[in-house]
């Protein structure tokens, strides 16, 4: 193959690599999808080392070789900052995340809702405290009452129990935590833990509701959860779909060996467990330091459905320009 033939054949590619570091030098990794440009930077380290071998000539060579300097500067710069790359996390990477996985959250809200309004509803239609004490048992029953039994005294009655708002917040962090690991670490027995998880706790929740319409102040229980339930619940959902993700790993390993398929499952599931421990942790926040403060209940509310909203937009558009662009350039390419 002559030179000309070969910078005719590969023309279209350098171009576009010429363009994909010019905008990366430019405005940075966060300014458009770079997932290709290692690939591209390997192919033309191949062109340099044929238009060397092949003699085509001193401008060949010179371009491919500048455009090698330009990309392995860009590859191996130094990366952002920490706070760079959580900005980055929770902007794009963690939504687009939960996006890539709508299967899997359809199917762990739906493991969670179900239950929760089947017995909640049960609740509303046979008021029967039996199978009520079945699930919360008689100690739950007496801390809903203390909590909830009247908007005049909660306030007083969850400093009486927890000393602070510190505490307080240490103890939902705590528990919180503590639940959204055991959905997420159930993925490991065949997708069975993170159902039954998930599952237990719609009716154990449905169960609490049930009792709070019975017995107890459902002002004081719902101006209490509306500010953090959305952090709260959408985080055990997406814990449940990181854990799905490593059951899946197991029970589908495809052409892999099992231990490939388990690495690769992990790998993809650390965004969502990553980004469910910021939401819970968001969501024990304003559990400790806010649900208990005294305020008008509208006022609460009108914050509760604020937040609800905004995690629903959240997960539903950031960062979707990047998953977008990023769709292009991939069907582009295979076009190509």
């Amino acid at each position: 193959m002559q030179g000309k033939e070969f910078e005719e054949k590969n023309h279209a590619r350098w171009t576009e690599y010429e363009e994909a570091l010019a905008k990366l030098e430019k405005q940075g990794q966060q300014a458009q999808d770079v997932s290709r440009i290692p690939t591209m930077f390997r192919e033309v380290c191949t062109d340099l080392a044929l238009a060397r071998h092949r003699m085509y000539g001193v401008l060949m060579n010179e371009r491919l070789n500048g455009l090698v300097i330009r990309g392995h500067k860009q590859i191996h710069r130094r990366a952002g900052s920490t706070w760079d790359k959580l900005f980055r996390f929770v902007l794009t990477d963690f939504p687009v995340a939960v996006r890539a996985e709508w299967r899997l959250l359809i199917v762990c809200t739906l493991a969670f809702i179900l239950p929760l309004v089947g017995v909640a509803l049960a609740g509303f239609y046979w008021p029967d405290f039996s199978w009520v004490e079945a699930v919360l048992g008689a100690n739950m029953m007496e801390d809903l009452d203390m909590m909830y039994g009247s908007p005049d005294d909660q306030i007083s009655n969850l400093r009486d129990a927890y000393g602070s708002n510190f505490m307080m917040f240490c103890h939902y962090i705590w528990n919180n935590i503590g639940i959204d690991f055991r959905i997420y670490a159930g993925g490991i027995i065949a997708c069975l833990g993170t159902l039954f998880f998930l599952i237990y706790n719609g009716v154990f929740f449905g169960a609490v509701v049930a009792y709070i319409h019975v017995a107890c102040s459902t002002e004081a229980f719902y101006t209490f959860v509306a500010g953090h339930s959305s952090f709260e619940l959408i985080a055990m959902v997406i814990a449940g779909m990181a854990g799905m993700r490593i059951g899946l790993g197991l029970l589908n390993p495809g052409r892999k060996t099992l231990r490939r398929s388990l690495m690769d499952a992990g790998k993809k599931s650390l965004p969502l467990i990553f980004g469910a421990a910021i939401m819970t942790f968001i969501a024990a926040a304003i559990e400790g330091f806010w649900s208990a403060q005294a305020m008008p209940p509208m006022v609460k509310y009108s914050i509760g459905i604020a937040l609800w909203l905004v995690c629903i937009f959240y997960l539903g558009l950031a960062g979707k320009h990047i998953s977008v662009r990023s769709a292009k350039k991939e069907r582009s390419s295979i076009e190509a």
